[in-house]
């Protein structure tokens, strides 16, 4: 017998048993599942299962958090239920039809970023390094050298790592978001691969030379066709115009698709498709792109960096958590993304990463208040350190959401955070792994005072929910636990 097998056996019959699950799928500490009748499903029994750390409903999909395990939860749930041949696409195009017009739009999104962040968590690890390797000017002895600078070795190092840095963030982000939008859409991959590809050649300009572009460099970088000269712009880390590429490139090849005769379409469709899409992209699409992303960018920086910076930083630190319940945070994926691009770094970023520090804190409380019951710990141990090393939903929805008021402990201290974070004007270089770690990404200037908000987002949650704890007597509840176990 599995270790799983008996949860996973009581969890098929709870959610409604085989005919009542449409498609199912997991992700990296979830089962999705996407239900006929989702009122069948017994939730409140679901959540007291040993396996489970909680569950909740987003964009038409029920998700049942298990943890890092979940690979072999889910294996042993698909060999007892029997379900095969449902994969992650069906599941989401059936769970696309369910839910308002705001959740399928967010879970559209969520599903165009979510393959990008194994690659994006990479980049910003790759560029913290980076930060500590070329831009911490405190080595040395007198304390005002920077590693690559003292060290051939080190210097070589960090030349390398650029490679890995550069193919994430500035090639990376327009390729791979035209190739996740492509794989939503049913298009051909490898054609969304090779539009994304013609946005940040070598051909065209570099998008970060753009701005100090002269007549002298337009006479280099532009297509003249005699009657019209278009610029040669490349869009490198750039996302909304890889979306609108890649948005058009898909209905392009759907059109002729559905007006070739078959005995051709393999030359027609790619042919035609790729070649307007392209045309689109860069005569269009791409100016247009750029100038809303640079607009979004500009009032959500003007947020950040203006006179009412720190009431900003309160509201967006006290919220962000929500957000993530709501689905709404992967919008600032694409934000944040845009303000590196267009500004070099983001201040968004850094309060985020304080946000799901403050959310393991408050976890960190739970296990001190709860100490000797072992139910509460296989929770709350494995939660807090997924948490403090960024995933955030075994701590959200396996223990706060679920006694409330460690979440809305962690709101206020995330709120204080963030509100010291625009108070002192953090930035990071790249987005990354959102828990402690991503101090790394931070700019060196922003890391001392980083590291004054970091403790703020642990102290202050920690604080106030083992005092509203230790008022509630979820301590005395746990050691009555302890000591029937005892017996």
């Amino acid at each position: 017998m599995g270790k799983f097998e008996n949860d996973a056996r009581e969890m098929l019959r709870l959610v409604g048993g085989p005919e009542n699950i449409a498609a199912l799928t997991h992700c990296v500490t979830r089962m999705r599942f996407t239900l006929v009748d989702p009122s069948i499903a017994d939730v409140p029994a679901i959540e007291a299962l040993k396996s489970v750390k909680g569950s909740f409903t987003q964009a038409g999909q029920f998700q049942v958090i298990i943890g890092n395990e979940i690979n072999d939860f889910y294996d042993e749930f698909v060999a007892i239920s029997g379900i095969t041949g449902v994969s992650k696409d069906e599941a989401k195009a059936i769970a696309a039809q369910q839910g308002n017009p705001l959740q399928r739009l967010m879970g559209a999104i969520a599903e165009v970023f979510a393959p990008l962040i194994p690659a994006i968590i990479t980049g910003g690890l790759i560029l913290g390094f980076r930060n500590v390797l070329g831009d911490m000017p405190y080595f040395g002895p007198e304390g005002n050298a920077t590693l690559a600078s003292m060290s051939v070795f080190w210097s070589g190092v960090n030349h390398f790592l650029w490679l890995i840095g550069e193919a994430v963030f500035h090639l990376g982000i327009p390729v791979g978001i035209c190739w996740s939008v492509t794989r939503k859409m049913g298009g051909t991959e490898m054609l969304g691969i090779v539009m994304g590809l013609t946005l940040v050649s070598s051909q065209l300009l570099n998008a970060y030379a753009v701005p100090g572009a002269t007549a002298e460099t337009w006479e280099q970088y532009s297509w003249n066709f005699g009657f019209a000269q278009v610029h040669m712009v490349g869009y490198q880390a750039q996302v909304i115009p890889a979306i609108l590429a890649a948005i058009t490139f898909n209905y392009l090849e759907r059109f002729f698709k559905k007006i070739t005769p078959s005995i051709v379409q393999m030359i027609v469709v790619p042919f035609c498709s790729l070649l307007l899409g392209v045309m689109a992209a860069h005569f269009v699409l791409g100016p247009i792109g750029w100038a809303l992303g640079s607009g979004v960018s500009a009032i959500v920086n003007a947020g950040i960096t203006g006179p009412f910076r720190v009431l900003f930083g309160a509201i967006f630190g006290g919220v962000y958590a929500p957000l993530v319940i709501t689905g709404l945070h992967h919008m600032t994926n694409a934000i944040d993304l845009q303000l590196i691009a267009d500004f070099g770094s983001t201040m968004l970023w850094p309060m985020i990463a304080l946000s799901n520090i403050a959310q393991g804190s408050a976890v960190l409380a739970m296990i001190m208040l709860q100490k000797g019951d072992d139910d509460a710990e296989q929770v709350n141990i494995p939660a807090c350190l997924s948490c403090y090393l960024g995933v955030t939903e075994p701590a959200m929805f396996g223990v706060n959401l679920k006694y409330v008021f460690p979440f809305v402990c962690a709101m206020i201290g995330s709120a204080c955070a963030g509100l010291l974070s625009c108070a002192f004007s953090c930035t990071a270089n790249a987005i990354g792994v959102g828990g402690l770690p991503g101090i790394l990404a931070m700019q060196p200037q922003s890391m001392l005072p980083f590291l004054l908000c970091m403790a703020v987002a642990i102290v202050v949650p920690f604080v106030l929910t083992f005092m509203v704890g230790k008022r509630k007597g979820i301590d005395k509840q746990a050691k009555a636990v302890a000591a029937s176990l005892e017996l």
